[in-house]
């Protein structure tokens, strides 16, 4: 069984969830935009999270869409006021998950992702795991233990 994961990092919580997943035999593609956030840790959010609400597709550097070859695909993305990033945004617009084994990995300060979550359930049957933190709290990453075999 081929499985990969999608994801996009800001501080690094993705970072920890591709190196567990790589462990567990999954390849890795992380998602680089091409306009980076500001180095500002406050403006960052701010932007990120202004993105994130109005459903921003951002442009990606050398993004493959191509999944067909995997059987499971796991995608990850922090949370931003409360919704999925816009890097990951622009991954969900161009991948053919149809028939997909699909999952999603969200990784928040508060620990919660309602609307993010929402937005998902429109991909039927996918799993969703929310993480609180999982750079400073690795025991979140038990969570995905459970789910991500």
């Amino acid at each position: 069984m081929k499985k990969l994961f999608i994801y996009y990092s800001l501080t690094g919580n993705g970072d920890v969830i591709a190196d567990l997943l790589k462990e567990k035999g999954y390849e890795i593609r992380k998602v680089i935009p091409k306009d980076s956030l500001p180095k500002n840790f406050f403006l960052s959010m701010m932007i990120g999270g202004f993105k994130a609400f109005i459903n921003m597709k951002d442009e990606l550097i050398d993004f493959n869409s191509d999944i067909a070859d995997y059987d499971k695909v796991v995608i990850g993305s922090p949370v931003w006021n409360d919704r999925i990033s816009s890097p990951i945004n622009t991954v969900l617009s161009k991948l053919e998950i149809n028939n997909k084994d699909l999952s999603f990995v969200l990784y928040s300060a508060s620990g919660k992702a309602s609307r993010a979550s929402e937005k998902i359930r429109k991909y039927n049957d996918a799993d969703i795991v929310v993480l609180k933190s999982p750079k400073d709290n690795k025991e979140e990453l038990n969570k995905i233990n459970i789910n991500y075999k």
